[in-house]
This record gives structure tokens, C-alpha cells and sequence, in this order.
């Protein structure tokens, strides 16, 4: 008898191109086929079956609080017994800027929009805008959502001129695409010196998790803080994902270096469809209606997600990031001796983290993809099976939640340990 997960599967094969509404959800990369969630309990999961799973992948970072948390889930509840769209300003979503114009070192003023993509795009059309340039610098590995512009991969080379990463993308968008790997800044500055004066904005997460978890090297982000002054051009942290993850202030704040732009998705909206992009007033005040580019979006401040962002902003207290780097760092002490054993390596930087199957840990994608990807499939069904259930893919990012209590996270440990040995790898 086929399971209901099963059975939803192949009635989403119908009329879901694909099954799924994101292309990692389809499990393509691991095999298998995806359980179907039918509701979330902190920092668990609950399938169509009833199978119950530890959530590392958490909305792809976004439910740092975990499931259902009930101060969310009042605040969302009150805020949609008032109505679920206005179209119109909204007290909730001043006073959301102003929370984040507080906690994010490079924000003075921030437009709210409906998704990460969203901010990436806005943000480099007014980094365009602003400098009057075409060109933009994007980092090999470094994912900043589905529109063309970066939607490319490299060439052959250190650093190159993109080409389309995707049939949809005309060349001559990717054209105005150049790439560089992650950590390399020697190729940032060959680039600055060929096309400095073209280049409007250089554009990456400042750690990576869409190609895994891989942090900066000592130094890199500030040597490209220096690069882009020096040259004139706009560098927008993409911290869609590391925003309000990584630190309070979010990655920016870790590392003590100030972009001129900031993107940020996922958490920020508690859950819910909501992202942000700010910076700089004078970059900022380009934006209509006080300036000529053109952004806007009929559920730009949706007041139900405004009420998640807002609460699960004020519950983001020192405590809420001591635990979760306690967490992560007993995850990382404990499944060192075995991941070393086994010949794989992680990063982690506090509650995000990859298990990479390489012995060395990678400093940028060209590293990540010598990965043994066929270990990685086994791993995580082997994960899955314990109950854990982790990104089903080895360019996704695992991250903790700070629901999860300290025998859950000895269940996570365990369940993690015994799918590496599972795996195989020597």
C-alpha cells in the first residue's frame, strides 16, 4: 500500500510542474521521494504519514523560533482579525523599519517587498539607478533568487564574463553579469581594474548557503569593502538568509563590515512572505517617489507578515543567539571525530552549518562541487530515516532552531553521526 505522501505526489505530478512548487523540494538530488508536511511543531515536523522528523531545514532558515511559535502565531492571528491586505501604509510596517533601521549597522532607511528575490532584484536596479552603470559582479556559487540578472554561472576562467544559467536568460543580460569566485580577492580586483567604471554594484552573501555554509576568509569582506569604495561601486550583502540568523545585527555585525546595501528575507517575516532591501539614505532616496527608480509591490508590507517580522524580531534577545551557538557548537565538537574518521569536513558559523563529503573543507564552489554528491544522497536518506530531516542537497545550508531542546539536540547528534558512518565514506 503506497503512502499518502506517495499518493499526494503523484496527484501533484499532474498539474505541479515537477510535483513541487521549488525545484530542491523534489528530492531530484538525493532520490527518493519528499514527504508532504502536514503541520509543524517547533522545531518538528509532521508528515501526511505521521512520521515525525527533527526540522534542520526550518522554511530554509526562515523559523529561527522553530514552528508555531505562539508569540507569532498570536501576533499574525490579531493582525489578520484586521484585515489581510490594505494596500496602503500601515502603522505595523513603520514601526518594523524602525526595528530594523536599529539592529542593521548599514540600514538608514529600508523598503519592504514580498521576497528575497524580490530585494536582490530592487536592490541592483537601484544600485544601477544610483551610479548610472550597468554592470554588476556576482560570486560563483552565491544565489540571489530567480531573475535573470542573477540567474548565470561562470565561464571558463578565474573570473569572467557569465553566460546564461538558465533557457529564459538572454545573453545580453548575462553580458552584464561578471563572476568571480567566493574568496578570491585578487579576481574581484582584476575585474575593478577592467570594468570599474561599468560595474554599478558587486552583490554576495557574506557567508555563503546556496552553496552550502562556507564563511568568508580572514579579511575578504573588508577587502572588498575597500574595492568597491575605491571603484565607486555599490556592495550589497545579500543576507536574505544570514539576516538576523548569524548575529542580532546580522552577518554584517559579526564581521564589523558595513555594505552600502542589504537585502533581507526569511526571517525578518517570521515565516511569512515578507523581505526587506535598504541602505545608505542617499542611495535609498533614488527610490520613487522620491526619486526616479521605479519599485513597488500591491503586498509590499503585508500587514499580517509585518506582525511576524515584528514579533519574532522582538524575541531575537542576546539569550535566543547564546543557545543557539551552544547548540551549534556541541553539534560541530561532538561529530568532528567522525566526520574526520569518515573523510568529510563542515563549516559552521553559529547555528548554520554543512557537512561537506570532501576531506578539506571547500572555500568556494569550484571546491564544493569535487564534493562525493552520490555519499551525500546516501547520508541524507540515512538522516531521514532516523528522523532528522536535513536540506536534500549538498549546495543547501542546515540550520538549528532555537526550539530545540537539549535532548533533541543529542537526537540530531545522533541522528547525524550514525548517517555518516551510513554513508560510507572512507
Amino acid at each position: 500500500m503506497s503512502s499518502r505522501s506517495a499518493r499526494m505526489l503523484e496527484r501533484a505530478l499532474a498539474v505541479i510542474p515537477g510535483g513541487v512548487n521549488s525545484p530542491v523540494r523534489a528530492f531530484k538530488a538525493v532520490g527518493g521521494s519528499p514527504p508532504f508536511i502536514a503541520r509543524g511543531e517547533g522545531p518538528e515536523v509532521v508528515d501526511e504519514d505521521g512520521h515525525r522528523y527533527l526540522d534542520l531545514v526550518g522554511s530554509w532558515g526562515a523559523l529561527l523560533l522553530g514552528h508555531a511559535n505562539q508569540a507569532v502565531l498570536g501576533a499574525t492571528m490579531a493582525a489578520a482579525a484586521r484585515g489581510s491586505s490594505f494596500g496602503a501604509p500601515t502603522e505595523a510596517e513603520v514601526v518594523l523599519a524602525e526595528a530594523i533601521v536599529e539592529r542593521v549597522p548599514s540600514i538608514e532607511k529600508v523598503r519592504l517587498c514580498s521576497s528575497g528575490t524580490e530585494a536582490t532584484m530592487h536592490a541592483i536596479r537601484l544600485a544601477r539607478g544610483y551610479t548610472g552603470r550597468d554592470k554588476i559582479i556576482k560570486l560563483d556559487g552565491c544565489y540571489h533568487g530567480a531573475h535573470d540578472a542573477v540567474l548565470v554561472q561562470a565561464g571558463s576562467g578565474v573570473a569572467t564574463f557569465a553566460i546564461p544559467g538558465s533557457p529564459g536568460v538572454p545573453e545580453a543580460v548575462a553580458a552584464n553579469t561578471l563572476v568571480a569566485p567566493f574568496n578570491d580577492l585578487d579576481a574581484i580586483e582584476d575585474l575593478l581594474e577592467q570594468h570599474g567604471d561599468e560595474v554599478a554594484a558587486l552583490i554576495l552573501e557574506p557567508i555563503t548557503g546556496n552553496m552550502g555554509c562556507i564563511p568568508p576568509a580572514e579579511g575578504y569582506l573588508q577587502g572588498l569593502r575597500d574595492l568597491c569604495t575605491s571603484h565607486g561601486v555599490v556592495l550589497i550583502f545579500d543576507e536574505v538568509m544570514t539576516g538576523f540568523r548569524v548575529h542580532r545585527g546580522c552577518a554584517q555585525a559579526l564581521y564589523g563590515v558595513t555594505p552600502d546595501l542589504t537585502t533581507l528575507g526569511k526571517i525578518v517575516g517570521g515565516g511569512y512572505p515578507l523581505a526587506a532591501f535598504g541602505g545608505k539614505a542617499e542611495i535609498m532616496n533614488h527610490l520613487a517617489p522620491l526619486g526616479p527608480v521605479y519599485q513597488a509591490g500591491t503586498l509590499s508590507g503585508n500587514p499580517v507578515a509585518v506582525a511576524a517580522g515584528l514579533a519574532t524580531l522582538n524575541l531575537l534577545d542576546d539569550a535566543v543567539y547564546e543557545r543557539l551557538e551552544r547548540l551549534g557548537r556541541a553539534l560541530e565538537k561532538a561529530l568532528q571525530p567522525s566526520l574526520n574518521y569518515h573523510g568529510c569536513s563542515m563549516h559552521r558559523v553559529g547555528s548554520m552549518f554543512t557537512i561537506y563529503f570532501c576531506p578539506e573543507s571547500p572555500k568556494n564552489f569550484d571546491d564544493v562541487k569535487r564534493s562525493d554528491l552520490d555519499a551525500f544522497s546516501r547520508f541524507f536518506l540515512a538522516a531521514l530515516n532516523t528522523g532528522v530531516y536535513l536540506p536534500p542537497s549538498q549546495f543547501e545550508a542546515a540550520f538549528l532552531s532555537a526550539a530545540l531542546s537539549d535532548e533533541q539536540m543529542i537526537r540530531v547528534i545522533d541522528g547525524v553521526e550514525a548517517a555518516v558512518v551510513a554513508a560510507h565514506v572512507y
